[in-house]
């Protein structure tokens, strides 16, 4: 069974995965289409579906702080307000950009590739690559930060 460095079992945790995406397959939320009609109104199962798991997080999250429960580092949990930074709004439109032309989300990629759905791979290879781009090219970033 594989360990991670803290000699933890990673298997609940793909587990969830598992389960994650076994629901979103369900949810057809790795459909091509089903995405095309919700973007175009047509269809508005899948904003349930969205809607949902953001409530579900939102509750994690509060339950989490209102109990004390510390992050997987041990440290206790910090939410606070983010400043705004127009590099956000940047980074919002190009993931935007990315899903509507790819269908899918980073969520529902990995599902989709669960699925056999060879198209997957390529998405998989963007957000790679677009993760790549922003730790080297992030400004502030110094030639040791880089992978």
């Amino acid at each position: 069974m594989a360990q991670n460095s803290t000699n933890e079992s990673i298997v609940p945790y793909l587990g969830f995965g598992v389960l994650f995406g076994y629901f979103l397959s369900k949810a057809r939320a790795t459909d091509f289409d089903s995405m095309v009609d919700m973007f175009l109104c047509r269809e508005f199962q899948l904003y349930g579906v969205i809607g949902t798991a953001i409530a579900v997080v939102a509750l994690g999250l509060f339950l989490m702080k209102r109990k004390g429960i510390p992050t997987k580092s041990g440290e206790p949990m910090e939410l606070e307000v983010l400043k705004w930074d127009p590099n956000r709004l940047i980074g919002a439109f190009i993931f935007g950009a990315g899903w509507a032309l790819t269908g899918t989300c980073p969520g529902t990629s990995m599902a989709q590739l669960g699925e056999g759905k060879v198209v997957a791979i390529f998405t998989i290879l963007g957000i790679l690559a677009g993760v790549w781009a922003y730790k080297k090219y992030k400004p502030g970033n110094t030639k040791e930060q880089i992978c």
